[in-house]
């Protein structure tokens, strides 16, 4: 407590006059109360109560008791375009303990049985987004006027047409310690690609989390709106939040790094281990690491005026190849999930994975040989020769391997697990009874 006290006095003098109590519904968006400086002290010990029934797939009724935000002391960002408000991010709790289906208890459940086995998950979340604005006609178009390309990959024209906003987010990352290290025009109309250092698994996704907040903030700033929908756009490669993920030992030594790996990968067998696991439960994860309706129609083979789309469509591992779903760069040391896209909640997903990479340890399981083909062209045959499963390829798919999967309930609780399952299978049914324009522009005056 003597900590937290000096920490508000830290902030008052800094000229912090309000703080945000933050925790997240369960698609990952942040939600809060503003607390005024004088009263934070209140607030790091659970003052600031919310009715769960108010949000998504919380577990909740109207007459339940109240779940109450507490702050993490050591996630405290001073928002770096309003310096006279402090963010915290925050665990729910409820009858004075930990809120069983809090998304952020859930991730760290997981940390805490990572620690028990002696490990540590460090985790880089690349983060792909588009920037866009709102047109007169009610659609949307990117900030920059210039002409479309058919390939805008890493192009230089594009990327230095968005500089002013790009630079006032790198600038916020690096001045909250995040050490960008590159950034690009990617290869969707608009969209952006922005790398920073990895940190661990919790960490990380306050981080992804605050990131969405932020970037739509200062893209308004400039007359704009950032998206975190996986595909805006049917005809362009969509938005990924590609997990890279390794185990630290005790003293943060990255475990999953062997230079003298016999399969060429530089990966140990631990990290072989964690990956076998991560496949045997991916349809499952993927459920939460590509949450939506939108999500799976990124994750296709075609669809992109540059060509492939960039996303897996099957349940495979490899060395640096992109058409695999789990990638080992060719520095090895770390495993990369490409399956996870831009509207992913983050603690859900790590969560998720991180579970699953325990089991695979825990039982020693082997992924078999890298797979170096262009994974899109092999045809039935050789993938079924290889026992190579198609990932889900729509959000109920997903929901019925994430319902089938035992894995899913223990990581999620009781409670979250039929709260969660629930409201995304109704927003599947949602969509279903949706009349899309392409229905009818096709089927209007067919007959």
């Amino acid at each position: 407590m003597a900590k937290s006290e000096q920490m508000i006095t830290e902030l008052s003098d800094k000229g912090v006059r309000y703080c945000l109590a933050s925790y997240v519904d369960m698609h990952g968006v942040s939600k809060s109360k503003m607390v005024p400086i004088a009263h934070a002290s209140d607030m790091m010990t659970g003052s600031e109560m919310f009715t769960g029934a108010a949000l998504d797939g919380v577990p909740q009724e109207v007459n339940d008791e109240e779940v109450a935000a507490h702050p993490d002391a050591a996630s405290c960002i001073v928002l770096p375009w309003q310096t006279d408000v402090a963010w915290f991010a925050s665990d729910l709790w409820c009858g004075g303990a930990p809120f069983d289906a809090c998304s952020r208890n859930i991730l760290k459940r997981q940390v805490a049985a990572a620690a028990e086995a002696g490990f540590t998950m460090n985790l880089g979340i690349e983060a792909e987004f588009f920037v866009l604005s709102d047109t007169q006609a009610g659609g949307f178009a990117p900030l920059s006027d210039l002409p479309h390309l058919e390939k805008p990959a890493y192009d230089t024209t594009r990327l230095m047409d968005n500089l002013p906003w790009l630079t006032e987010l790198v600038d916020a990352m690096n001045a909250l310690g995040w050490d960008v290290y590159s950034f690009d025009h990617e290869d969707g109309i608009g969209q952006f690609e922005i790398d920073f250092t990895y940190a661990d698994a919790l960490t990380m996704a306050d981080r992804f989390t605050f990131l969405r907040f932020m970037a739509n903030t200062i893209a308004r700033k400039h007359g704009a709106f950032a998206s975190f929908m996986p595909k805006p756009m049917g005809d362009r490669t969509g938005s990924g939040a590609h997990f890279n993920m390794s185990l630290a030992g005790p003293d943060g030594t990255n475990l999953f790094k062997d230079p003298d790996d016999p399969r060429g990968c530089k990966l140990s067998t631990l990290g072989y281990q964690f990956t076998a696991g991560v496949l045997r439960h991916l349809p499952a994860i993927m459920a939460t690491v590509a949450p939506t309706v939108n999500s799976y129609k990124r994750l296709v083979k075609q669809g992109s005026m540059s060509g492939f789309t960039w996303a897996p469509i099957y349940a495979c591992y490899g060395n640096n190849n992109r058409t695999n779903a789990l990638r080992v760069p060719l520095a090895g040391g770390r495993v990369e999930l490409r399956a996870a896209d831009s509207a992913t909640n983050p603690y859900l997903g790590a969560a998720m994975v991180l579970a699953a990479g325990l089991e695979g340890i825990a039982e020693g399981l082997d992924p078999g040989d890298p797979n170096t083909d262009n994974m899109y062209l092999l045809d039935q045959a050789e993938l079924d020769a290889r026992g190579i499963r198609t990932l889900p390829r729509t959000l109920d798919e997903a929901l019925d391997a994430f319902a089938a999967d035992p894995l899913s309930r223990r990581v999620f609780g009781d409670a979250m697990f039929e709260s969660w399952l629930g409201f995304k299978r109704q927003e599947w049914l949602s969509y279903l009874n949706h009349v899309s324009d392409w229905e009818v522009q096709r089927y209007l005056k067919f007959f």
